[in-house]
């Protein structure tokens, strides 16, 4: 307890986990770019039963009370994969949601810090929702329009909060933005069709009839070819089919790519339609009647209307031949066929020059920037 009658708890019944998860509707409730999730979701993702980064990971959450009213909330994060991988004890905070209030910020950092530190972390660091292969960063920049899918969103003043705790960057992330007047030059085009004559080389769509065996071939790209990235954790097989199968309920095969080259996999391209404002539509409920509203919204009133490129890479043995450019023609040609508007390309680290060069000569705009924190304990 403090001056302020602020109290920090941990998460430990049913009803602070729905209080956990229902908290967010009250910071965002008069901004209309916020995309609420689904409720039901997230109980999942918050079940050590049901989700496999648990089983490499120590989780903590804990929520804000101001005079019996939840104001804040944020999550401790212990990744063993991460410090196995990158040998340094790096600790993590994510799901931070605070009231305009430094107090609130404080003691729900000065929370992690201490359950970080209990358990040998040196730095803190976030936020990670749970980890890098999911929601990260605070937006930083692009206030003015909705998040995209799996894409963060917060309220300008958690900057204000970070920054007053001491905290300094760790890393910026990039978004870009294109619609169906960025079409790819012509110099690209040509590239890409040069490129897709060798007989050694194939870029085809996914096939849902052989899902099984070609999310196989999916992750072994995926921990491949992100392998060298800053803060970059290989996902688990359970990890990895966990995700697919949310994945699956949304996936348009036509927007998804995968290279081989004499048959061995060799790169792959994911874009997902940006159901945001279908779930802005369902307000975090997904009942029957949901069910048929997401049926309803998506394939007759066409409220779906961009797309989200959230992984595109290439194994790094094959890089640098063009694979990456038949990727961003044959998506942005698919996605106009298709009727998509616009499309955004996230996230980049901003020190990886070569894909942020190769979206600005395709006409793309960086239009969002978001922000990783760190601090030492």
């Amino acid at each position: 307890m403090n001056k302020e009658n602020i109290s920090i708890r941990i998460v430990k019944t049913k009803k602070d986990l729905l209080d956990f998860i229902r908290f967010p509707w009250d910071i965002y409730k008069n901004d209309n770019n916020w995309a609420p999730p689904l409720i039901s979701e997230k109980k999942v993702f918050f079940n050590p039963e049901k989700n496999p980064f648990y089983k490499h990971a120590d989780v903590a959450l804990f929520l804000a009370e101001k005079n019996k009213k939840i104001v804040g909330r944020i999550a401790g994060i212990v990744n063993h994969k991460h410090i196995e991988i990158h040998q340094e004890k790096a600790g993590f905070f994510g799901f931070f949601e605070s009231v305009e209030n430094y107090e609130v910020a404080r003691l729900l950092l000065d929370e992690v810090r201490g359950f970080l530190k209990s358990k040998g972390m040196e730095i803190m660091r976030g936020p990670m929702n749970f980890s890098i292969n999911e929601e990260v960063g605070f937006l930083l920049e692009g206030f003015d329009s909705p998040p995209c899918i799996m894409m963060p969103y917060n309220p300008e003043y958690y900057l204000e909060l970070m920054e007053k705790y001491g905290m300094v960057k760790a890393r910026d992330l990039f978004a870009f933005y294109g619609d169906k007047e960025t079409r790819p030059p012509e110099r690209f085009i040509r590239i890409a069709e040069k490129i897709m004559r060798k007989k050694s080389l194939l870029v085809r769509k996914l096939n849902l009839k052989d899902f099984k065996n070609e999310i196989e071939k999916i992750k072994k790209i995926y921990n491949l070819a992100w392998s060298k990235n800053w803060g970059a954790i290989p996902m688990t097989d359970e990890e990895f089919e966990h995700l697919a199968e949310d994945f699956k309920k949304i996936v348009d095969p036509d927007l998804i790519f995968i290279a081989e080259v004499n048959g061995e996999p060799a790169g792959f391209s994911m874009a997902l339609p940006d159901i945001n404002p279908l779930l802005k539509k369902i307000n975090g409920r997904l009942l029957p009647l949901g069910i048929f509203k997401l049926l309803w919204y998506t394939r007759v009133n066409n409220i779906i209307k961009g797309l989200r490129i959230l992984t595109l890479g290439v194994i790094h043995k094959y890089q640098k031949r063009g694979i990456d450019t038949i990727f961003y023609v044959d998506t942005y040609n698919n996605a106009m066929k298709k009727g998509y508007k616009w499309g955004e390309m996230s996230w980049i680290l901003e020190d990886n020059f070569l894909q942020n060069h190769t979206l600005e000569n395709f006409g793309a705009k960086l239009y969002k920037k978001y922000r990783i924190y760190e601090k030492k304990i």
